[in-house]
C-alpha cells in the first residue's frame, strides 16, 4: 500500500490566483492542487491536498494525519503567526513535517517572521512560489525514505 502525505492549506489559500498583487502568483488553487498530485503520482505517494478557513477544521486533519499519513506538508497562511492548537496538534505527529509558504514570509510583515508552525517542523520552505509546493512533496518524500533506510 502506497504511503499517505496530507498536504493541508489555511485560511484564504482558496483564493490563490486571485490577488491582484500577484503576492501568491496566478495559478488557481485547484490548479496548484493538480500540480501537487502530478508531483504525489510520480513519487508513488498518495496525497491529500486539502484547504479549510477554520483553524479547528485544520487541527481535525491533522489529528486524522496521525493516523493515516506518513509525512505532512502544511501552509497555515494566517494562523501560522497565532495558533497555538495547530503548533499542538503538529507536536503530536510523528512523522516528518514541512512547513511550506508561497511567498517568502521573512521579506513581508514583521509578524510574518515568527511562526508558530516552524516549533514543529522538520523543515521550512517558503518563497518559491507553486514550486516550493512541489518541492515540499519531494522533501517529505525523501525524508521518508531516509527513515525506511
Amino acid at each position: 500500500m502506497s504511503q499517505q502525505i496530507y498536504f493541508l492549506n489555511g485560511p484564504n489559500a482558496n483564493l490563490y490566483g486571485l490577488d491582484k498583487n500577484g503576492t501568491y502568483g496566478s495559478d488557481s488553487f485547484a490548479s496548484i492542487g493538480e500540480r501537487c498530485q502530478r508531483r504525489a503520482d510520480s513519487h508513488g505517494v498518495i496525497l491529500h491536498f486539502r484547504q479549510s478557513n477554520h483553524e479547528g477544521v485544520l487541527v481535525d486533519w491533522i489529528q486524522e494525519a496521525r493516523q493515516h499519513a506518513a509525512g505532512l506538508i502544511i501552509n497555515a497562511a494566517g494562523l501560522t503567526y497565532s495558533s497555538v492548537p495547530i503548533l499542538d496538534a503538529l507536536l503530536m505527529f510523528d512523522g516528518p513535517i514541512i512547513e511550506a509558504h508561497m511567498s517568502n514570509i521573512w521579506k513581508r510583515e514583521p509578524f510574518r517572521h515568527h511562526s508558530m508552525v516552524s516549533k514543529a517542523a522538520t523543515g521550512v520552505i517558503a518563497g518559491l512560489g507553486v514550486a516550493g509546493y512541489e518541492l515540499a512533496i519531494d522533501a517529505v518524500v525523501n525524508l521518508l525514505g531516509a527513515r525506511a533506510a
